[in-house]
């Protein structure tokens, strides 16, 4: 077996991810759900095959010496995947995600038009949050590829690994791989302030070196992107503060706050009639009133801002599941899944009337 047929296969079926796993047969993720595509199962020579097909000598004695590790590659002119390649129990896996081959517009991930008034910003902190596999990437490469076409600045993004491949447009970009061309993202922030940006993509905040680089880079004038896992604007907020020292947390709320811009946390739903995913958004923007409650820690206060913010473009998360199943697009278990408050969000849904209730 070879893997650029299962590569081939992914990318026909639109799959999101393939799993290559030892004892059991090529997977790939469909909607959302994993699912065989054969009935027979890899063995070890199978996986370790396959590794040696798509890493490199010096990338394969990097997964011996620290057990994994994760790059980008293209495959042919037909598609781009991000690979997770690992050793479990002493032998090879692979997990591949597909990226898409093309950048979207906003109305195609369902992003609001406000979001364009956030790029015109000169500088500030943009988070993108959400779990794994919930469109993350795709979200800020719009963003980017929007500044790129529109604006004439300098973009740099540090990524691990490059992920959508930007091409110069208006702008100058300037993509840069942790682990290949820079040894860790905070370094990569501080070095990056010396090659003249105004516009920084950092692809996770994972740590605090990387969470103070990025605030930094925020207030001296750029315009900072950066994802999280973290579901909610306010469980953002406290993510970042409860990673430092508590001596620090007091002056790290007054950063944060003269510095965020806006937070929005995604997750992917299935779509009712079975054509894929669609992206539910809560969406915050960092009003005077959001600004306040952030320097004061009251962060628990944020919801209700963003509640009474549709004026600016916010919107809760449940708000835009009852819109979506409203619109038909997703169904009443689908919606409550992901809900924050699934009971509250059922009570709403049952008063909606709507041919697709109670349909998954």
């Amino acid at each position: 077996m070879a893997i650029e047929e299962f590569l081939i296969g992914a990318v026909q079926k639109e799959a999101s991810d393939i799993h290559l796993t030892a004892g059991r047969p090529v997977t790939y993720r469909l909607v959302g759900d994993l699912v065989s595509m054969t009935d027979k199962p890899l063995t070890a020579q199978d996986t370790e095959s396959f590794a040696k097909e798509i890493t490199t000598e010096t990338q394969r004695k990097k997964i011996e010496e620290v057990g994994g590790i994760d790059f980008g590659f293209s495959f042919k002119d037909k598609a781009r995947f991000r690979v997770s390649c690992f050793k479990t129990q002493g032998r090879y896996g692979i997990v591949l995600r597909l990226l898409p081959t093309r950048f979207f517009n906003f109305q195609d991930i369902g992003l609001p038009p406000q979001i364009i008034e956030v790029l015109n910003l000169p500088r500030g902190l943009v988070l993108v949050t959400g779990p794994t596999g919930s469109g993350k990437t795709t979200s800020l490469a719009t963003m980017l590829n929007y500044i790129n076409e529109n604006f004439p600045r300098h973009i740099i993004t540090v990524e691990d690994p490059v992920e959508f491949v930007h091409p110069h447009k208006k702008s100058l970009v300037t993509q840069r791989e942790v682990g290949e061309d820079v040894p860790s993202f905070s370094e990569a922030i501080v070095k990056s302030l010396r090659q003249d940006p105004d516009v920084i993509l950092i692809g996770e905040m994972r740590d605090l070196a990387t969470m103070e680089s990025a605030i930094r880079a925020a207030e001296t004038g750029h315009l900072v992107f950066s994802t999280l896992h973290t579901t909610g604007a306010a469980r953002t907020v406290d993510r970042i503060i409860d990673v430092f020292p508590s001596h620090q947390q007091p002056q790290i709320r007054i950063q944060l706050a003269s510095t965020v811009v806006a937070v929005i946390s995604q997750v992917l739903i299935p779509r009712l009639d079975g054509n894929g995913r669609v992206a539910a958004f809560e969406i915050m923007f960092a009003t005077p009133a959001i600004r306040n409650l952030i320097r004061e820690g009251k962060t628990y206060q944020i919801l209700s801002e963003i509640q009474t913010g549709s004026r600016y473009g916010m919107i809760m998360l449940d708000e835009h599941l009852k819109q979506l199943y409203a619109s038909g697009a997703i169904g009443y278990e689908a919606a409550l899944e992901v809900s924050v408050d699934p009971r509250e969000l059922g009570l709403q849904l049952s008063k909606i009337q709507s041919p697709i209730k109670g349909k998954k």
